[in-house]
């Protein structure tokens, strides 16, 4: 048995890039940073930055780039793929990327005060959201159908 399963959870790098195949399919590409730290044999404290190149498609592209900006905190589920191409200099390129089944907004959508939410592809959770606090006593509460993703 085989497992292809990435898991990340980071800060978008830059602002989603969304379009639409020919087939009328709306993609998104963005880029999450996730950093690591560790202390080196000599106790010197060391950080390292990876950058992860994602593909959301359909739905989750959709909501991508309605609800995130750089520097929006996600958590991202999905599978590696690389796939390859040849340039126009005739030069054979590769590029390896996460194509994303599962998202969940850790900052919450932005302009949404606080707000949290999920987004599920194939593997779909149900969304979720939660209120930004308030000055009024009364909490109120969100409906899932509220929701618009």
């Amino acid at each position: 048995m085989d497992l292809n399963r990435a898991t990340i959870l980071g800060r978008l790098s830059r602002d989603p890039e969304v379009r639409t195949t020919p087939g009328g399919q709306n993609v998104a590409t963005v880029g999450v940073a996730t950093g690591r730290s560790w202390t080196d044999q000599s106790g010197v404290r060391q950080e390292r930055t990876e950058f992860h190149n994602c593909v959301l498609w359909g739905r989750l592209a959709e909501i991508a780039g309605q609800y995130l900006t750089k520097g929006s905190r996600i958590y991202i589920e999905g599978r590696v793929e690389t796939r390859d191409w040849t340039g126009q200099d005739g030069v054979k390129r590769y590029r390896t990327e996460i194509v994303v089944e599962n998202m969940i907004m850790l900052d919450g959508p932005r302009n949404a005060g606080g707000a949290s939410g999920a987004a599920g592809g194939q593997a779909g959770t149900a969304p979720q959201a939660t209120t930004p606090p308030t000055n009024d006593p009364v909490e109120e509460e969100i409906k899932v159908e509220d929701i618009p993703f």
